[in-house]
């Protein structure tokens, strides 16, 4: 795995975990204007998820890391992501791509007891490329 310092997100929990994997998938861009990304090709995407929270569960963990990296890795590893559900209406870009992995972590994290909240979710596509995702209220409740 690459070993890389990743942008750092501020917010007010005091406990941060990081998930480093990664999944190898083919996409396309289904827009001509895409040049040569508009025909199929692949990425292993190096993927890492960054989660903060206030309290650890009855294990210890604020979550447990393999259960990050079966909620993605799992789902999309040699795959074509446009076959996905969630890419029918938004185009399969990194962007859209760590946006998703955000939507379906945090769902996964809004079921357990502790509350964990994904403040950052960090694509790369390739060597050069890579995209940061954080919700707009980067994981803080307003209520």
């Amino acid at each position: 795995m690459l070993q890389q310092i990743y942008p750092s997100v501020q917010h007010p929990y005091s406990f941060e975990l990081n998930k480093d994997f990664n999944f190898s998938s083919a996409h396309y861009i289904p827009f001509e204007e895409a040049g040569k990304c508009h025909n199929v090709h692949g990425h292993t995407y190096f993927i890492n998820l960054t989660i903060a929270g206030n309290e650890l569960d009855e294990m210890g963990f604020l979550v447990n890391f393999s259960e990050l990296k079966s909620l993605i890795h799992g789902r999309y590893d040699h795959r074509l992501l446009n076959d996905f559900q969630e890419f029918q209406d938004n185009s399969p870009s990194t962007e859209q791509v760590a946006q998703t992995i955000y939507n379906i972590v945090q769902e996964s994290l809004d079921k357990r007891l502790n509350k964990p909240k994904c403040v950052q979710v960090f694509v790369r596509e390739t060597p050069t490329s890579y995209v940061v995702y954080r919700p707009a209220n980067h994981g803080v409740d307003h209520a």
